[in-house]
């Protein structure tokens, strides 16, 4: 039987895991046409990360304007972008680190703080392109930050919570190498009849 707990080495894999998720998602959110979108019908307004694009209620075909032309767009796409090189960086990193038979745990602890910094990048970026827009851009009816930009920040929490395990994984460092006995708890008869 095999029991796996938080912090034991079969299970390694799992951040490694979660940060190729992180990656999935943010990929998703750097290509996703649905950082911003129409509430309801008519859908006149759909915008990306790098451009906004509006059309007229008859009107079949989208006419748009790259968000790049603005500084705070062209913020926005780098900081985003900038964290997004960095995590994939640390996934490399992550992989390499738990392919090694003798974990540097040093090394872990350094990944979890270039995770920090993948977080804040990130963070800076979904913060900007919200407040920026929504400022600069005339908008069309009602509108709503959709799913593109829910799988930005749904990336960046899994980025926050990776980046405490690799700091606080040091700590385990024993049970994760398998270097702690196990305790065995023995009672006598006289104080566990129902053994008997």
């Amino acid at each position: 039987m095999v029991v796996c707990g938080l912090a034991c080495w079969r299970c390694r894999w799992l951040l490694p895991l979660l940060l190729g998720l992180a990656i999935i998602m943010g990929i998703i959110a750097l290509a996703g046409r649905g950082w911003l979108e129409s509430e309801s019908e008519p859908y006149v307004q759909q915008a990306s990360l790098w451009e906004s694009c509006t059309r007229g209620d008859g009107d079949l075909n989208w006419r748009c304007e790259s968000l790049m032309e603005y500084g705070w767009g062209r913020a926005a796409a780098a900081t985003y972008l900038v964290g997004f090189v960095i995590l994939v960086i640390c996934f490399a990193l992550a992989v390499i680190a738990f392919s090694i038979e003798i974990l540097r745990f040093n090394f872990v602890r350094g990944i979890g703080g270039l995770l920090f910094v993948v977080a804040a990048f990130q963070i800076i970026g979904l913060v900007i392109y919200p407040v920026k827009f929504t400022e600069e851009i005339s908008l069309t009816g009602d509108n709503m930050f959709s799913w593109a930009y829910g799988f930005g920040w749904a990336s960046t929490v899994v980025v926050i919570g990776c980046a405490f395990f690799f700091c606080c994984l040091p700590n385990w460092e024993d049970e994760v190498l398998g270097n702690i006995k196990p305790t065995y708890y023995y009672s006598s008869p006289e104080r566990a009849p129902y053994l008997n």
